[in-house]
Protein backbone atom coordinates (compact mmCIF):
# COMPACT_ATOMS: atom_id res chain seq x y z
CA UNK A 1 0.00 0.00 0.00
CA UNK A 2 1.46 3.41 -1.04
CA UNK A 3 1.27 6.03 1.46
CA UNK A 4 0.29 9.57 0.37
CA UNK A 5 2.64 13.00 0.41
CA UNK A 6 2.38 14.80 3.45
CA UNK A 7 3.00 18.58 2.36
CA UNK A 8 5.03 20.87 4.81
CA UNK A 9 1.83 23.17 4.18
CA UNK A 10 -0.38 20.10 5.78
CA UNK A 11 1.55 19.28 8.80
CA UNK A 12 2.07 23.22 9.57
CA UNK A 13 -1.91 23.33 10.04
CA UNK A 14 -1.92 19.92 12.06
CA UNK A 15 0.40 21.23 14.64
CA UNK A 16 -1.91 24.49 14.34
CA UNK A 17 -5.40 22.62 15.23
CA UNK A 18 -3.88 20.19 17.37
CA UNK A 19 -1.72 22.93 19.11
CA UNK A 20 -5.31 24.85 19.74
CA UNK A 21 -7.68 22.03 20.87
CA UNK A 22 -4.45 21.20 23.46
CA UNK A 23 -4.45 24.73 24.78
CA UNK A 24 -8.07 25.07 25.51
CA UNK A 25 -7.74 21.26 27.32
CA UNK A 26 -5.23 22.83 29.59
CA UNK A 27 -7.25 25.89 29.84
CA UNK A 28 -10.16 24.30 30.78
CA UNK A 29 -8.51 21.94 33.05
CA UNK A 30 -6.68 24.88 34.60
CA UNK A 31 -9.75 26.98 35.47
CA UNK A 32 -12.40 23.75 36.35
CA UNK A 33 -9.91 21.30 37.61
CA UNK A 34 -6.34 22.34 39.11
CA UNK A 35 -5.93 20.29 42.41
CA UNK A 36 -8.39 17.38 41.66
CA UNK A 37 -7.57 13.87 40.47
CA UNK A 38 -8.42 14.65 37.29
CA UNK A 39 -6.63 17.59 36.36
CA UNK A 40 -3.44 15.34 35.27
CA UNK A 41 -6.00 12.98 33.14
CA UNK A 42 -6.64 16.46 31.13
CA UNK A 43 -3.18 17.26 31.38
CA UNK A 44 -1.86 14.39 29.14
CA UNK A 45 -4.90 14.08 27.43
CA UNK A 46 -3.89 17.68 26.05
CA UNK A 47 -0.38 16.60 25.38
CA UNK A 48 -1.34 13.67 23.49
CA UNK A 49 -3.61 15.50 21.28
CA UNK A 50 -1.23 18.31 20.59
CA UNK A 51 1.64 15.17 19.57
CA UNK A 52 -0.75 12.79 17.89
CA UNK A 53 -1.51 14.36 14.72
CA UNK A 54 1.99 15.29 13.70
CA UNK A 55 3.25 11.77 14.74
CA UNK A 56 1.07 10.18 12.06
CA UNK A 57 1.73 12.61 9.81
CA UNK A 58 5.09 12.17 10.27
CA UNK A 59 5.31 8.49 9.84
CA UNK A 60 3.41 8.97 6.80
CA UNK A 61 5.66 11.19 5.55
CA UNK A 62 8.69 8.85 6.13
CA UNK A 63 7.03 5.89 4.58
CA UNK A 64 6.14 7.96 1.45
CA UNK A 65 9.55 9.07 1.37
CA UNK A 66 11.12 5.52 1.43
CA UNK A 67 9.05 4.37 -1.03
CA UNK A 68 10.21 7.31 -3.53
CA UNK A 69 13.95 6.18 -2.59
CA UNK A 70 13.05 2.37 -3.36
CA UNK A 71 11.56 3.10 -6.38
CA UNK A 72 14.30 5.57 -7.74
CA UNK A 73 16.55 2.28 -8.74
CA UNK A 74 13.83 0.82 -11.16
CA UNK A 75 12.83 4.06 -12.64
CA UNK A 76 17.01 4.86 -13.54
CA UNK A 77 16.77 1.45 -15.11
CA UNK A 78 13.80 1.94 -17.11
CA UNK A 79 15.52 5.48 -18.20
CA UNK A 80 18.61 3.36 -19.51
CA UNK A 81 16.43 0.77 -20.97
CA UNK A 82 14.71 3.76 -22.71
CA UNK A 83 17.80 5.74 -23.83
CA UNK A 84 19.28 1.98 -25.32
CA UNK A 85 16.60 2.10 -27.88
CA UNK A 86 17.24 5.97 -29.04
CA UNK A 87 14.71 7.75 -27.12
CA UNK A 88 15.79 11.30 -25.87
CA UNK A 89 16.19 11.88 -22.55
CA UNK A 90 12.79 13.51 -22.14
CA UNK A 91 11.08 10.92 -24.19
CA UNK A 92 12.91 8.40 -21.85
CA UNK A 93 11.26 9.75 -18.97
CA UNK A 94 8.06 9.92 -20.78
CA UNK A 95 8.08 6.42 -21.59
CA UNK A 96 8.80 5.49 -17.57
CA UNK A 97 6.34 7.37 -16.43
CA UNK A 98 3.93 4.82 -17.98
CA UNK A 99 5.05 2.17 -15.65
CA UNK A 100 4.27 1.65 -12.01
CA UNK A 101 7.12 3.36 -9.66
CA UNK A 102 4.90 3.11 -6.42
CA UNK A 103 4.90 6.53 -4.62
CA UNK A 104 7.23 8.56 -7.23
CA UNK A 105 4.63 7.92 -10.27
CA UNK A 106 2.42 10.34 -9.40
CA UNK A 107 5.24 13.17 -8.96
CA UNK A 108 7.09 11.69 -12.26
CA UNK A 109 3.59 11.43 -14.32
CA UNK A 110 3.36 15.27 -13.49
CA UNK A 111 6.89 16.36 -14.50
CA UNK A 112 5.97 14.58 -17.70
CA UNK A 113 2.63 17.09 -18.20
CA UNK A 114 5.39 20.15 -17.04
CA UNK A 115 7.27 19.09 -20.22
CA UNK A 116 4.23 18.18 -22.63
CA UNK A 117 3.34 22.16 -21.25
CA UNK A 118 6.52 23.46 -22.72
CA UNK A 119 8.67 23.52 -19.65
CA UNK A 120 12.21 22.95 -20.51
CA UNK A 121 13.71 19.25 -18.83
CA UNK A 122 16.24 21.06 -16.96
CA UNK A 123 13.07 22.88 -15.10
CA UNK A 124 10.98 20.22 -15.19
CA UNK A 125 13.34 17.68 -13.55
CA UNK A 126 14.36 20.32 -10.37
CA UNK A 127 11.27 20.70 -10.04
CA UNK A 128 10.16 16.98 -9.47
CA UNK A 129 13.16 16.85 -7.33
CA UNK A 130 11.71 19.61 -5.43
CA UNK A 131 8.40 18.19 -4.91
CA UNK A 132 10.22 14.91 -3.96
CA UNK A 133 12.84 16.10 -1.63
CA UNK A 134 14.47 12.98 -0.53
CA UNK A 135 18.33 13.02 0.42
CA UNK A 136 19.07 10.47 -2.53
CA UNK A 137 16.36 12.86 -4.62
CA UNK A 138 18.34 15.76 -3.66
CA UNK A 139 22.04 14.33 -4.22
CA UNK A 140 20.70 12.83 -7.87
CA UNK A 141 19.30 15.65 -9.22
CA UNK A 142 22.72 18.00 -9.80
CA UNK A 143 24.55 14.72 -11.39
CA UNK A 144 21.10 14.06 -13.95
CA UNK A 145 21.14 17.63 -14.86
CA UNK A 146 24.59 18.34 -15.57
CA UNK A 147 24.27 14.70 -17.61
CA UNK A 148 21.52 16.32 -19.90
CA UNK A 149 23.51 19.65 -20.37
CA UNK A 150 26.70 17.57 -21.88
CA UNK A 151 24.83 15.44 -23.70
CA UNK A 152 26.46 12.01 -25.51
CA UNK A 153 25.58 8.88 -23.52
CA UNK A 154 24.00 9.87 -21.01
CA UNK A 155 22.65 6.36 -19.63
CA UNK A 156 26.21 6.11 -18.74
CA UNK A 157 25.44 8.76 -15.63
CA UNK A 158 22.49 6.42 -14.69
CA UNK A 159 23.61 3.32 -14.58
CA UNK A 160 26.49 4.00 -11.63
CA UNK A 161 23.66 6.19 -10.50
CA UNK A 162 20.92 3.79 -9.58
CA UNK A 163 23.86 1.31 -8.06
CA UNK A 164 24.65 3.98 -6.21
CA UNK A 165 21.69 4.55 -5.17
CA UNK A 166 20.64 1.01 -4.30
CA UNK A 167 23.80 0.94 -2.31
CA UNK A 168 22.74 4.16 0.08
CA UNK A 169 19.23 1.88 0.42
CA UNK A 170 20.92 -0.56 1.79
CA UNK A 171 23.06 1.00 3.71
CA UNK A 172 20.35 2.55 5.49
CA UNK A 173 18.21 -0.85 5.68
CA UNK A 174 21.22 -1.97 8.29
CA UNK A 175 21.65 1.30 10.18
CA UNK A 176 17.98 1.00 10.76
CA UNK A 177 18.12 -2.84 11.52
CA UNK A 178 21.57 -2.22 13.82
CA UNK A 179 19.90 0.64 15.06
CA UNK A 180 16.64 -1.41 16.12
CA UNK A 181 18.15 -3.18 19.84
CA UNK A 182 18.97 -0.01 20.61
CA UNK A 183 15.18 1.50 20.29
CA UNK A 184 13.94 -1.77 22.13
CA UNK A 185 16.47 -1.12 24.91
CA UNK A 186 14.55 2.11 25.50
CA UNK A 187 10.97 0.67 25.56
CA UNK A 188 12.42 -2.38 27.99
CA UNK A 189 13.90 0.80 30.38
CA UNK A 190 11.03 2.23 30.41
CA UNK A 191 8.94 -0.85 31.43
CA UNK A 192 11.38 -1.58 34.33
CA UNK A 193 11.02 2.25 35.49
CA UNK A 194 7.16 1.28 35.53
CA UNK A 195 7.76 -2.17 37.45
CA UNK A 196 10.29 -0.22 39.90
CA UNK A 197 7.61 2.48 40.90
CA UNK A 198 4.92 -0.17 40.97
CA UNK A 199 6.80 -2.16 43.44
CA UNK A 200 8.06 0.55 45.14
CA UNK A 201 4.81 2.26 45.66
CA UNK A 202 2.40 -0.94 46.50
CA UNK A 203 5.56 -2.72 48.69
CA UNK A 204 7.09 0.32 50.41
CA UNK A 205 5.18 3.52 50.48
CA UNK A 206 1.56 2.36 51.14
CA UNK A 207 2.51 0.18 53.46
CA UNK A 208 4.99 2.36 55.56
CA UNK A 209 1.84 5.32 55.69
CA UNK A 210 0.74 3.52 58.87
CA UNK A 211 4.18 3.50 60.36
CA UNK A 212 5.33 5.85 63.34
CA UNK A 213 7.97 7.61 61.26
CA UNK A 214 8.86 10.79 61.12
CA UNK A 215 8.21 12.53 57.33
CA UNK A 216 5.97 9.99 56.22
CA UNK A 217 2.56 11.24 57.56
CA UNK A 218 2.73 13.81 54.88
CA UNK A 219 3.53 11.70 51.96
CA UNK A 220 0.01 10.56 51.14
CA UNK A 221 -0.09 7.78 49.17
CA UNK A 222 -2.26 9.82 46.75
CA UNK A 223 0.80 12.28 46.51
CA UNK A 224 3.15 9.66 45.82
CA UNK A 225 1.21 8.15 43.20
CA UNK A 226 0.72 11.91 41.61
CA UNK A 227 4.94 12.35 42.26
CA UNK A 228 5.60 9.16 40.19
CA UNK A 229 2.64 9.78 37.27
CA UNK A 230 4.62 12.73 36.33
CA UNK A 231 7.76 11.06 36.33
CA UNK A 232 5.87 8.28 34.00
CA UNK A 233 4.68 10.44 31.68
CA UNK A 234 8.30 13.06 31.38
CA UNK A 235 9.82 9.38 31.33
CA UNK A 236 7.77 8.51 28.36
CA UNK A 237 7.97 11.49 26.80
CA UNK A 238 11.14 12.13 26.49
CA UNK A 239 12.37 8.09 26.21
CA UNK A 240 9.96 8.16 22.65
CA UNK A 241 12.02 11.48 21.17
CA UNK A 242 15.03 9.33 22.24
CA UNK A 243 13.83 6.52 20.41
CA UNK A 244 13.23 8.69 17.50
CA UNK A 245 16.80 9.88 17.14
CA UNK A 246 18.42 7.12 17.09
CA UNK A 247 16.41 4.91 14.85
CA UNK A 248 15.67 7.14 12.37
CA UNK A 249 17.89 10.23 13.19
CA UNK A 250 15.03 12.91 13.85
CA UNK A 251 13.34 13.79 17.07
CA UNK A 252 10.11 14.33 15.51
CA UNK A 253 10.48 10.57 14.23
CA UNK A 254 10.15 9.82 18.31
CA UNK A 255 6.82 11.42 18.71
CA UNK A 256 5.20 7.91 17.70
CA UNK A 257 6.97 6.60 20.05
CA UNK A 258 6.42 8.97 22.89
CA UNK A 259 2.54 8.58 21.94
CA UNK A 260 2.84 4.88 22.80
CA UNK A 261 5.08 5.62 26.01
CA UNK A 262 2.59 8.38 27.33
CA UNK A 263 -0.28 5.01 26.66
CA UNK A 264 1.10 2.48 28.14
CA UNK A 265 2.53 4.51 31.25
CA UNK A 266 -1.38 5.80 31.75
CA UNK A 267 -3.12 2.33 30.94
CA UNK A 268 -0.29 1.03 33.90
CA UNK A 269 -1.16 3.44 36.20
CA UNK A 270 -5.40 3.10 35.73
CA UNK A 271 -4.95 -0.41 35.38
CA UNK A 272 -2.43 -1.54 38.22
CA UNK A 273 -1.86 1.59 40.66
Amino acid sequence: MNMPKIEKRERKIAWIISGILGITIIVTAVITLFGKPLFDDYMLLALVIIVFPSAVLDYINYRWKTSVDEHLPDLFRSIVQARETGMSLPQAFEEASKRDYGSLTKELKKMVTQMHWGMLFDEAFQAFGKRVDTTLMRRTVPLVIEASRSGGHVERVFGPLGRFIQMNILANREQRAQTRPYIAIVYVAFFIFLFTITLLFKTFFVQMIDLPIIGFSSLHPEITKRIFFHMTMIQGLFSGLVAGKMGEGTMSAGLKHSVILLTCGYLAFKLIL
